[in-house]
């Protein structure tokens, strides 16, 4: 299993998000400038979070992005399958077919016990992912960051937002 970076850049963004004052908004330039990325690339997380109704988003003066629902009910599953889709990430080739002692399609009516094992391992992570919600991050990050440091970033939201008329 691989969680591309598309997925951390999201959560990154749907954290800061979640830091907002109420009715403010933060740009996609500010939130690409906070996690030092290029604002074009930034911008495909952050439509795939809008069309998940994870973010809203609003364009003029006082435009930018705003969390779409509090951020104890966006999970990290919720972000993840907004970038990456629903998809099995495994799928069986059904190998146990294959080779000169590939088994006879009598033999594989049930499903394969390596593709079942695999499904029970993803049902498991997605479930692990439901259950963590943004806030979860925002609790550890702030057990973790220095005073100066939530000042700055504080200070930061409050230079770069819009309030939203």
């Amino acid at each position: 299993m691989k969680i591309g970076k598309g997925v951390e850049r999201a959560v990154h963004c749907c954290t800061i998000l979640a830091l907002l004052p109420a009715g403010a908004a933060l740009p996609g330039e500010a939130l690409a400038e906070f996690l030092d990325v290029a604002q074009p690339y930034l911008a495909k997380q952050l439509q795939a979070l809008s069309r998940a109704g994870i973010v809203t988003a609003q364009s003029g003066a006082a435009g930018g992005y705003q969390l779409a629902r509090p951020a104890q009910d966006i999970s990290l599953w919720d972000v993840t399958e907004a970038l990456e889709g629903t998809q099995p990430l495994y799928r069986s080739a059904e190998l146990r077919r294959d080779g000169p002692f590939g088994a006879p399609p009598d033999e594989c009516l049930d499903p394969c016990h390596i593709e079942t094992a695999f499904m029970q391992a993803e049902a498991e992570y997605r479930r692990t992912l439901q259950a963590i919600p943004i806030t979860h991050i925002l609790h550890k990050v702030r057990q973790t960051m220095s005073e100066d440091r939530r000042l700055r970033i504080r200070k930061w939201i409050e230079n770069s937002s819009a309030e939203r008329v």
